[in-house]
């Protein structure tokens, strides 16, 4: 990292999200067990319609899927009755075994993550994180990542924390409690879902979205590979836009991008300006 601090960097923390932004580049792992979960249960779901609520909680995510109307009917049509709660908890329990078995595969580091988070220690500054995965997976994820040099000062899961999990602030709050950071204006949330964007919003952070590693641009490294620079323009512009509308600062390829957006965070702290 050609990039460094002159003196003690105001930023105090920075806090990252876990698929598509640290691992799993594309985001693929939740994405592809929710198409395989709904056709479980003789629903079809598209990968763009499992992509959507990326960022929430498991249990949530899939709530929010059959509360999309045209989901919802093809639910109505095989099952003959509105989906419920007790339905939502019969899908999670599908999810759960499918994603601990496949989530290993997807823990690979995205390209600069573990060089990133040295830099960002070497400087002082702490590295926190959360995801929308249970602690189960989680689990599973860290026991990958952190072999390969992804390996946060503290990472909590969605299912963790009783008030809940994105868009509010809860696990973003949290890693502030578990870092001993005095001030949240001084922390910086980094996330590739709009959920994750809004919850470092809500917590009163600088936030910074990923776009072309993360869940809305949905490339895996063989089809970006294949896909012409047309598409991928168009493809992260829309990620851009999204990013940016949820609240993000700034927005980035992937987490190699970040020292460069970390010192120009810095650098407004320290010139007074907030969130």
């Amino acid at each position: 990292m050609n990039a460094h601090f002159e003196n003690k960097p105001a930023v105090q923390a920075a806090i990252f999200d876990w698929a598509g932004t640290l691992v799993d580049f594309g985001s693929l792992a939740p994405t592809q067990i929710f198409v395989e979960v709904f056709a479980q249960f003789g629903i079809q779901i598209s990968l763009e319609q499992a992509r959507g609520p990326m960022g929430l909680s498991k249990w949530q995510h899939i709530s929010a899927l059959l509360a999309e109307p045209a989901i919802q009917q093809q639910w109505q049509d095989k099952m003959g009755h509105p989906s419920t709660d007790a339905d939502i908890d019969a899908m999670y329990r599908r999810f759960m075994p499918l994603q601990l078995t496949r989530v290993g595969d997807y823990s690979a580091p995205i390209a600069g993550a573990p060089e990133v988070l040295t830099w960002l220690r070497n400087a002082g500054i702490k590295i926190g994180s959360c995801s929308g995965y249970p602690r189960e997976v989680l689990n599973v994820v860290l026991a990958n990542a952190i072999p390969a040099g992804v390996s946060p000062d503290y990472a909590v899961a969605g299912d963790e924390l009783p008030a809940g999990g994105r868009p509010g602030p809860y696990m973003a709050l949290a890693n502030v409690l578990a870092l001993a950071v005095s001030d949240v204006r001084q922390c910086i949330k980094i996330d590739d879902t709009t959920p994750g964007i809004e919850e470092g919003r809500n917590a009163g952070m600088w936030c910074v979205g990923v776009t072309v590693s993360g869940n809305e641009v949905g490339y895996s490294l063989a089809e970006m590979a294949g896909a012409t620079p047309e598409q991928i323009a168009r493809r992260k512009a829309i990620a851009s836009e999204r990013l940016l509308g949820a609240g993000a600062h700034y927005v980035i390829d992937s987490v190699a991008d970040l020292p460069e957006i970390v010192m120009a965070i810095d650098a407004r702290i320290k010139a007074g300006e907030t969130p």
